[in-house]
């Protein structure tokens, strides 16, 4: 542990700043919190404070008012790993997730979210295989936002599910997860 006061990074960087100074490993669920309070690796207090709706991906990297730069990094999680040879399953694996606006990682022959057992067996269900690992989580950004799977960092916008109205949005009794 340190004795160094709170770290505060508010901007992500646009610039290569070299090796960057501290390294943090988050779960999915917060690095889509645009504020919050973390440890580095090292032991040292970060307080992150994005515009709303930011997001951060594997391999941000983060600033602060003094230079300072944080690695951001995706920290294991607890994944389902649901895999086809059929494209045309995988494709309606990925239908019935999303309706269930379940975050999704993308894969040629898989697709991984964020472990529940009833949506394994709902999976299973589709004609899929489902397996459990754990494992770094990068779902994709959404029709909006930056989007995984390249390695790319657009640090624009991303679209929040709560910020857009549902008039002629039809809802079929599934669950709104907290995203926040």
């Amino acid at each position: 542990m340190t004795d160094d006061p709170l770290l505060l990074v508010s901007r992500t960087a646009t610039a290569d700043h070299g090796e960057p100074g501290y390294r943090v490993e988050l779960p999915y669920d917060l690095r889509k919190k645009s504020r919050l309070r973390t440890r580095a690796l090292c032991g040292r207090e970060i307080g992150i404070q994005l515009p709303r709706g930011s997001e951060l991906r594997d391999g941000d990297v983060l600033v602060a008012s003094g230079g300072e730069t944080v690695l951001v990094a995706a920290a294991a999680e607890v994944l389902s790993i649901a895999t086809s040879r059929s494209p045309l399953l995988l494709l309606r694996a990925a239908y019935h997730l999303g309706n269930r606006h379940m975050p999704l990682q993308i894969g040629e022959d898989r697709l991984c979210y964020q472990h529940d057992h009833v949506l394994d067996d709902m999976v299973r269900g589709l004609g899929l295989e489902v397996t459990v690992a754990r494992m770094p989580f990068q779902p994709e950004s959404g029709a909006y936002g930056r989007h995984g799977g390249g390695g790319h960092h657009h640090h624009g916008g991303d679209h929040d599910h709560h910020d857009h109205s549902h008039h002629g949005h039809a809802h079929h009794g599934h669950d709104h997860r907290d995203e926040h």
